[in-house]
């Protein structure tokens, strides 16, 4: 949960993360590799795929997480970030994903996830009205992704206590998406994504074209 001084909280995957940065750094040895003693078109072939590899990791595992903050909770996906505000969070619930209910739409985050199948049908009967949700349990008993949306939901009510008013001039932790942002959820595709992922992508068609 976030800190009583405001500082953000950041939920992520930690085993996606563990393993991108593990494929980041045998990708980094290989690219190294293909630098040192590669010389043919397949070569540069090889190193082109290894650095979209590597973006596409950063993307898609390593970049996504799910942030906390004074204003709002920070969504980022990997294609799409969105900035919801905490007067449009209604409640936060987990299925086989974290989900942030608002007035107008579910909003569903990529990297925090129920793996185990069991517990995503007992979330299923939860949303059915089966089963009540539990905010009680011991947190040391609770699942990390179940956890993590208790903590949401405790820090919704927190902050709609004594929410701060006005749109959002300066983005730091809330993220480019929450750039203008009142009382409704922004979407956006960031420009670090496109960056990141076009870059390697037209040095591969160059290598293709030129080597």
């Amino acid at each position: 949960m976030a800190g009583s001084d405001g500082a953000p909280t950041t939920h992520y995957s930690t085993s996606s993360r563990v393993m991108a940065i593990g494929w980041v750094v045998i990708a980094v040895l290989l690219l190294l590799d293909v630098v040192l003693r590669g010389q043919d078109r397949m070569a540069w072939i090889a190193g082109a795929v290894l650095v979209l590899s590597i973006a596409v990791v950063y993307v898609v595992w390593l970049r996504p997480r799910v942030v906390s903050t004074e204003r709002g909770i920070r969504m980022v996906n990997p294609l799409r970030e969105t900035f919801v505000p905490w007067a449009a969070v209604q409640w936060v619930d987990v299925v086989d994903v974290l989900r942030v209910h608002t007035p107008e739409q579910v909003l569903r985050s990529w990297p925090l996830r129920e793996t185990k199948r069991a517990k995503v049908r007992e979330n299923m009967r939860r949303e059915s009205g089966y089963l009540d949700p539990d905010d009680d349990r011991d947190p040391t008993q609770m699942r990390p992704v179940d956890l993590a949306a208790r903590d949401l939901r405790r820090d919704a009510e927190r902050y709609k206590a004594r929410p701060l008013s006005g749109p959002i001039k300066e983005v730091r932790e809330e993220g480019p998406a929450a750039l203008g942002a009142e009382d409704r959820p922004q979407t956006m595709v960031p420009v670090e994504v496109v960056v990141v992922l076009a870059v390697p992508l037209l040095l591969l068609g160059a290598v293709f074209l030129l080597a």
